[in-house]
Formats: C-alpha cells, structure tokens, sequence
C-alpha cells in the first residue's frame, strides 16, 4: 500500500481508503446489508493497509456505521482512522448535533470519531449550520475527546466551495467528487488545488464516478484505451488518474466485492503523483470526450428496459441526465436542463419511482448500471 501525508496532520494515509457506501447486500433493501461478507471485506482492507474507513449516518439507511463498527472490533480499530458525518440536513439545534454524536458513537461501537465531517455542504445547509454555533460546538468536542479533527463533504459550486474552506481556521480536510470527467464540476480541479494550498487534506469520493467509469466502455472508447502500452481495466484509469494528482490525499471506493478491493488495492500499489506519462493523460482526455460526446450513460434509447413496473420513463430521463451532465461538465449549470426535467417528466414517472427491482437491467444488452444512474439522475433532478 502506497501511503500520503494527509494535510497539515502528523499523519500519513493509505491512498486508498474504504467508502462503507456501497456494502454488500442480500436483497434489494439498502439496509439489507450481508454483514459477513462486509466485515470480511473491511477487514481484509485493513490487513493490506487501508487505514481510513469512511461511512456516514445514512448510508445503507443507518445500517453502515453498525456494520463498520462490528467490522472494526477485535483489534481492527486500531490499524485505522474513522471517518463519519454529522447529518447536517436533520440538524436544528446543538442539542440535535449532540443526540446525532452520540447515536453514531453508539452505532460504531467506539468512544470518540478522529475525523468528523459536516455532511454535503451546499447553499442552504451551510448557513444553516454555520450559524447554529457549529465549530464552537465541535471545538467542545474535540476538547472532550469525542472526535478528533473536524472537516466537511461539499455538494455545490466552486465560489461557495472557497468560502468554506476560509470561513474557519481549523478545518483539517474536506471531502470533494472527482474524477476525470469532473474536472470542472462543483469543487472540481480548482477547488482540489484551493483547499489543499490551505493546507487541508483533500478525501476523494466518487473516483469511478459512483461506478460509471468502470462500465464496459462503448468499442470507440475501448479503442482509444487500446492505444495504451500498459493495460488497465476503465476503473484503474479513474482510479489512476486521480491518484496523479499531488494534492489528493486519499481516494474513496465505495467497494462492493472482494473482488473490488483486490483489484484496487493492487492499483494503489502502482499509483502515485505525477506518474502517468503525457501519452497516457492526452488518452484520458480523448476518453473524456468522447464520453462528452456519446453521452456519460451510454444509453441508446434501444427502450429493451421498458416498461419499467414502476413506470419510470429511463430512457426520458437518460436522455435528460446525459444533456445536464455534458453542461455542467463543461462550465454550465444546467439549469435548463432541469428546468425541462420538471416539465416533461411526470411525477409518477420520475426516478424517484425506481423501486431498485433490477427487471431493467437483466433486459439491458449494454448491462448498463441502471439502478445507479436513475440515484444520480434523482439527486440531480429531483432532490435539489
């Protein structure tokens, strides 16, 4: 395992560390969690050198922070540092930031937090928890002893993303979505290198872009990855790409499989700042394009998916997301885009209505991640 200095702290971290979001399950119920094999996988992580493990109050529906507390008994704990986030959005009192504290403390089995983050920072929660006497609260805790370092994931866009990092002194890191497709999307390249010149640890979420990039690529992306001496899979290409930058201190991976940790944690072996050659990064760009091209869901609009049980029209809303993603990825907001969203698709056909079945992805003959996409197309258009 390759390992980083994380911000200011007298700390290094494993490149790679382990994104509790996307746990193994035994039903379609996202607290359906297969708790043997998710502690296996936890654990099997530590003992190859992941030391920071990163979940989150609803994750799983509650349920992560109970499995990764289980995960990390019987010694585990104490090869990591664990990560979790104050459920900003439910907060409307410091009493409030007190009950959630202690749940989470009760949940992961453990009696202090060493990195606490404010959880998805946008234009309204900001404020909102800024102005509720938050870091006089965390500055309590810390002296206490119930968390160690305080930091904060970032849902938004760049001006607001700089104003946070200034607004407190003290702040340790912050968590950020990138990736090479999000090189100008919410914090993106400018807030990575921003934050870090302050002087704070920069966590990665999103490097697969919630899996997308490790999807079979479409032959005309496959053959521009052929031209590549060495060989790697699309997800190794994120993850590498990521990891090329000097200001990124560890990357995420919502893993799923032991299949999934294997591999990345052999590719965080092989990472490192600055380490891929100038042929390789003019391939990730002409990959990057022409996924800006073709569309990011490679969907063709073939509708084998339909009809959906639930009547959600997927292609309609693949056709949307696809627009708003080559938008905002290249500079826009598109608030247009959503705007259209809201006028052609009826609420009873909306992706809020996925009952995440899977019926449309046994029919999809690209064996498209759909359950994933229609998440990230309701967060986009639906739950702004």
């Amino acid at each position: 395992m390759r390992y980083r200095k994380f911000g200011r702290l007298n700390w290094e971290v494993s490149v790679l560390g382990f994104g509790a979001m996307r746990l193994p399950l035994v039903s379609n119920k996202p607290e359906d969690v297969n708790e043997e094999e998710a502690i296996k996988m936890i654990r099997y992580a530590i003992k190859h050198g992941v030391n920071y493990v990163d979940t989150a109050y609803p994750y799983h529906d509650g349920k992560s922070e109970v499995v990764v507390g289980k995960a990390l008994q019987d010694g585990y704990g104490e090869h990591i540092k664990l990560a979790t986030k104050m459920p900003t959005w439910l907060v409307k009192s410091q009493s409030d930031m007190d009950k959630f504290l202690e749940e989470q403390l009760g949940k992961l089995q453990a009696n202090h937090i060493d990195f606490y983050l404010l959880h998805g920072l946008d234009k309204e929660r900001w404020p909102k928890i800024r102005n509720l006497g938050v870091f006089d609260w965390a500055e309590n805790k810390i002296a206490k002893g119930k968390i160690r370092y305080l930091g904060f994931s970032f849902h938004d866009e760049l001006p607001l993303f700089k104003e946070i990092v200034d607004s407190y002194d003290d702040w340790s890191f912050c968590q950020i979505q990138y990736n090479y497709m999000d090189t100008k999307f919410q914090a993106g390249t400018e807030g990575l290198r921003y934050a870090a010149s302050k002087g704070l640890a920069v966590v990665i979420m999103e490097p697969i872009a919630g899996g997308m990039l490790a999807v079979e690529p479409p032959r005309e992306i496959q053959t521009i990855w052929d031209e590549a001496k060495i060989k790697r899979t699309p997800a190794e290409w994120a993850l590498q790409w990521v990891w090329n930058h000097p200001e990124v201190s560890v990357v995420l991976s919502g893993m799923s499989t032991m299949d999934q940790i294997i591999q990345n944690i052999e590719s965080a072996d092989h990472s490192g700042a600055g380490t891929l050659t100038r042929k390789e990064l003019n391939i990730i760009s002409r990959v990057k394009e022409k996924y800006l091209e073709y569309g990011f869901i490679g969907c063709t609009g073939c509708r084998y998916c339909m009809p959906c049980p639930q009547g959600v029209e997927i292609p309609e809303i693949f056709s949307l997301y696809n627009q708003y993603f080559k938008e905002t990825r290249e500079g826009g907001q598109g608030k247009e885009i959503s705007k259209k969203y809201s006028e052609v698709i009826p609420a009873e056909k909306g992706a809020k209505r996925c009952a995440q079945c899977g019926q449309c992805e046994d029919k999809c003959p690209q064996h498209l991640p759909i359950r994933e996409a229609l998440d990230k197309a309701l967060w986009v258009f639906e739950n702004k």
